[in-house]
């Protein structure tokens, strides 16, 4: 198992680039062959739906993808992540299915959390209800039929094949050291996926609850401890709970800096990105894009509503034609008084950027010299566009941004100039030695500049970019002297 290092991260599914975990590790040793130090493969169990995300059991590689031997080899070449699912369970899982044909005399009946008894009248009151931070209108809960024909409702924060689980319920406890144990020992990172709708009491949003949701990733953490293993807890909200996480000293994303960055390229103006660049936590794996959409709610506070609006407007307008083929809610979500909002903008990166080449390669160049380690989607990195077919196909609105890659599709998109020049910068993140230092934001000449550096005794290299012209230069400086290595 590799450690964790300051280098460029891909994130994938295991079927995108090529259709299996064998194809993904020859992509990366040719195509992408010195670009990334370490690899996020997203659920590569078998599962019931989300993509993945609603894992059945994590002892096996879903066959689809090949097995655990490919698992180790991607990580004797790579540091590698894996996801687990804090939150909640797939319904097709063994402990769940064993509740629902054994109900009371289950020995995992403690694990599922009957919304009835959650509630101490046996239901939520109006004002309870509106407090919840919820991701379907309908409420975070659903109606299940047992064996013994009694119906019960139990939590579901998200989709019909999940249930969510109780973290302090000792068959959960049980579940989680099972688990957590055995990827702990192939992966050095564990992404705890939903971490924040874990924490739940009467009365509150039921959305990273304090003081519960430090009790949560203490119970979480436990099986991880013993073999040094970290976590990355995955949490869409506004960016001051990330400095929470990283004021403890764990790792957090930076979630903020993809409307940041759209609302710097759109404006010309950089005021916004240099004040969060200042303030952001260090120990952050940072983002231009993901499997999900572009996140909103992240960057309130970094951004007013009328500058939020400037990107989402933006944004709308473009995949607008699509929605039509939409057969599920596109990324809104209600908390509180503060009604019905927008969560995320369904959009690839690329199309949320016009498909504008310069603009893409601009983005990702800053990127990588952002505070943090990069991680980079798998179509981000392929300048992907929608994917129209897949939405029309699924009606599930993420899917613009999940296309899968044939390898003929890879080489052919690889030897594209911006794409391959993108390569070259990646390779350069992953190999120079000031990228083992730490890093500034400097000054530059007017608003529409952003000047970052890293450094360490020996070396330094540094970014200018300017969003006006949507230009860049990156210089290098180490025992050979100082040099231009990259132009836009």
């Amino acid at each position: 198992m590799k450690p964790v290092t300051n280098t460029p991260m891909l994130i994938t599914y295991a079927d995108s680039l090529g259709g299996n975990l064998t194809t993904l590790d020859k992509v990366l040793s040719s195509h992408f062959e010195g670009a990334f130090g370490g690899v996020h493969v997203l659920p590569f169990f078998p599962s019931s739906g989300d993509r993945g995300f609603a894992v059945i059991d994590y002892e096996t590689v879903d066959p689809a993808f090949g097995d655990w031997d490919d698992v180790r080899q991607l990580g004797d070449k790579y540091y590698l992540m894996a996801d687990f699912m804090i939150n909640h369970v797939s319904v097709r899982s063994a402990e769940f299915r064993d509740y629902m044909n054994r109900g009371t005399e289950s020995p995992y009946k403690e694990m599922f959390i009957h919304w009835d008894e959650f509630w101490p009248d046996g239901s939520p009151t109006e004002e309870q209800m509106d407090a919840l931070y919820r991701r379907k209108a309908q409420g975070p809960f659903k109606e299940f039929t047992r064996a013994d024909g009694r119906t019960v409702r139990l939590w579901n924060t998200f989709f019909e094949e999940q249930v969510d689980i109780d973290p302090f319920a000792a068959p959960t406890r049980a579940y989680f050291e099972r688990n957590l144990d055995r990827l702990a020992e192939l992966f050095p990172l564990i992404r705890f996926d939903a971490f924040a709708y874990a924490s739940k009491r009467p009365g509150t949003s039921c959305f990273f609850v304090e003081p519960e949701v430090w009790d949560v990733l203490d119970v979480g953490m436990e099986p991880l401890r013993e073999h040094g293993a970290e976590m990355l807890p995955e949490i869409h909200e506004n960016y001051t709970v990330q400095l929470k996480m990283a004021e403890r000293g764990h790792w957090v994303y930076d979630f903020a800096l993809p409307m940041l960055m759209l609302h710097a390229i759109f404006t010309g103006s950089t005021d916004r990105l240099r004040n969060w660049a200042a303030i952001c936590p260090r120990k952050q794996f940072t983002t231009l894009d993901t499997h999900d959409g572009i996140g909103v709610v992240d960057v309130a506070g970094l951004l007013n509503d009328d500058e939020v609006d400037v990107v989402r407007e933006r944004v709308n307008a473009r995949i607008a034609p699509l929605m039509e083929f939409v057969k599920m809610p596109p990324g809104l979500i209600k908390k509180g008084t503060e009604g019905s909002k927008q969560y995320q903008l369904m959009s690839s990166f690329y199309s949320a950027l016009g498909e504008d080449d310069r603009a893409m390669l601009l983005a990702r160049t800053v990127q990588l010299f952002w505070p943090g380690t990069p991680q980079v989607y798998y179509v981000g990195l392929l300048h992907g566009p929608n994917d129209v077919d897949a939405l029309k196909a699924s009606g599930e609105p993420r899917s613009v941004n999940r296309h899968d890659y044939s390898m003929e599709e890879i080489a052919e998109r690889v030897v594209y100039e911006p794409i391959a020049l993108t390569l070259d910068i990646l390779r350069f993140r992953s190999t120079f030695a000031a990228f083992t230092g730490e890093v500034e934001v400097l000054n530059g000449d007017t608003s529409a500049e952003l000047v970052l550096r890293w450094s360490t005794e020996e070396a330094s290299s540094t970014l200018h970019a300017n969003f006006s012209s949507l230009e860049f230069t990156v210089t290098a400086r180490d025992a050979d002297g100082e040099r231009q290595v990259f132009a836009s």
